[in-house]
């Protein structure tokens, strides 16, 4: 057939995940990087409690990671803007790299606590900037795909590190685990220094305004949607502690409570792209309701097991219902963020998400400190289905990509 003359031929569609761009600059680093806090996140309240926490204390160590977390943000959303991203993620796994060596050398406890709370800001830097430049370059008909698998590379990282740290652990000890986790946040850093500027984008993204102006002219959204998302980072925070908690409580070997928190992330990983996928094509809350369901119920079961087997099948369950929401707050974020302002509200965005994600071990800590954990892990699970109500009621009023209705009112036809 001929071509009509003066057209030119059609381009071939971009590849949804640029080699260079997405998978080497972002996904692989995201994945490192997953492993390392994968092999940490379990082994922190045993470390705790050799070092004279009681379990309470050891649920207050833990919550560090996202406390810090939390400090950080804000401050990673100007950083972002003003260096780059590839320079703001090389900053972060460096403070990371820091403290893991702390937390494997510490000697006392204030020292892992010191610890703990360093490695969750370089987090939380580290998440940010990738975070601030996926939802720059990735036309909205794919952002749920790609933010997803950025969420699913910490999904599995958070499946192989328990196991890796879990072989570590039966041939030599705890502390050497750690020293593992260092290893890879030092590939990390290899990884990112290696690749060059044109991987991630160097420039600022949005820094024309300051997080406070965002803030304030945001801050309806932040009061309705941004306090959905608060809630289910508490749910999400809860479920790193539960099972390691629940583990200690029954008495089991820290390799077991490994092997358990494995089997988690084993069903975490491998919904991430379909996940993506479906909301893509039918909206957000297709899967970001039952998404939240299924957590509050793996909750609500939890206490009443007694056994591994019984543990490992409400892991399960907990697993799948994170999976199924992988990457679905970053998409949200993406979804909403002003473009003259991407980072500095991205970095309020996440605040309100570490925030819960801190909230959810400290109920459970306190709820301890009481005397019952099994109450703090139901209140978690009740949590769930109150975040389940809240991204239903708010999504739709300020996400167009909420579910097929709202794309119809905004003139988009579902990809």
């Amino acid at each position: 057939m001929a071509r009509v003359k003066g057209t030119a031929p059609a381009a071939a569609p971009a590849p949804l995940f640029p080699v260079r761009e997405v998978v080497l600059g972002v996904f692989v680093p995201a994945l490192l990087f997953g492993i390392a806090i994968g092999i940490a996140l379990p082994l922190i309240p045993t470390v705790a409690t050799r070092l004279g926490a009681d379990l309470a204390m050891a649920g207050f160590v833990t919550a560090l990671l996202p406390i810090g977390k939390i400090v950080a943000d804000v401050p990673a959303g100007a950083l972002a803007a003003r260096l780059g991203d590839r320079r703001t993620m090389i900053l972060a796994t460096g403070l990371g790299l820091a403290a893991y060596a702390g937390a494997a050398s510490a000697p006392t406890l204030w020292v892992l606590q010191l610890s703990i709370f360093a490695l969750g800001a370089s987090t939380a830097v580290f998440q940010l900037a990738r975070h601030a430049y996926l939802t720059e370059i990735t036309p909205p008909e794919n952002r749920a795909r790609v933010l997803s698998t950025l969420g699913g590379m910490l999904r599995l990282g958070y499946f192989l590190g328990p196991l890796m740290g879990a072989l570590v652990i039966v041939t030599t000890s705890l502390r050497p685990a750690f020293w593992l986790g260092a290893g890879f946040v030092l590939l990390t850093l290899v990884v990112l220094v290696a690749v060059r500027d044109s991987a991630t984008k160097p420039g600022p993204t949005g820094a024309g305004k300051s997080v406070l102006h965002v803030a304030r002219e945001q801050r309806r959204l932040f009061l309705t949607l941004g306090l959905a998302t608060l809630v289910v980072g508490a749910v999400r925070g809860a479920r790193q502690t539960v099972i390691p908690l629940w583990g200690e409580y029954l008495g089991l070997d820290p390799e077991i409570i490994s092997l358990v928190f494995g089997l988690s992330g084993a069903l975490d990983m491998v919904l991430f792209y379909p996940a993506g996928k479906v909301m893509d094509r039918y909206g957000r809350l297709w899967i970001a309701v039952p998404s939240m369901l299924l957590m509050g119920l793996a909750m609500a079961i939890v206490p009443f097991t007694g056994s591994v087997t019984g543990l490992a099948g409400a892991a399960a369950l907990l697993g799948f219902g994170n999976g199924l929401g992988a990457g679905i707050i970053m998409t949200i974020g993406a979804d909403v963020a002003p473009t003259d302002s991407r980072s500095a509200f991205l970095g309020v965005w996440r605040l309100f998400q570490d925030t819960g994600d801190a909230a959810g071990p400290l109920v459970i800590a306190a709820a301890t400190a009481l005397g019952s954990l099994a109450v703090g892990i139901w209140i978690t699970g009740a949590l769930g289905g109150a975040a389940a109500g809240a991204l239903a009621r708010w999504v739709p009023r300020y996400s167009m990509h909420a579910n097929r209705t709202t794309r119809r009112r905004a003139g988009i036809l579902a990809p």
